[in-house]
């Protein structure tokens, strides 16, 4: 199993979980990490990091985010790796909390 960056991480990009990561399995969109399945070993270091809980296993991610999990597929493919902390992006705060954000995904 893999774990995926969910909704919660759009508009927002906090990259926290970034600089924990042992094996740099996440890449960088514009605004939205995703995690590479095929680098992600599984070790769970990623998931406090994350102000917004948007990481999660694969196996807990619930019914109405399931299509992160192709989403994350997808786009590691095509977007370049991230390996250092980043600021936020600046309305990070105002997007945090909210949901329904898949329309705001900028593949």
């Amino acid at each position: 199993m893999t774990h995926v960056v969910t909704e919660a991480c759009i508009r927002c990009k906090y990259t926290d979980c970034v600089d924990v990561c042992p094996v740099d399995c996440f890449r960088e969109g514009p605004n939205f990490l995703t995690i590479d399945p095929d680098e992600c070993i599984d070790c769970a270091v990623c998931i406090p990091e994350c102000p917004v809980n948007a990481i999660l296993p694969e196996e807990d991610v619930p019914a109405d985010q399931q299509k992160f999990i192709a989403i994350n597929a997808e786009l590691a493919k095509a977007w370049p790796s991230i390996t250092k902390r980043k600021p936020a992006l600046p309305d990070a705060d105002e997007w945090k909390d909210r949901t329904g954000k898949l329309d705001q995904l900028i593949r």
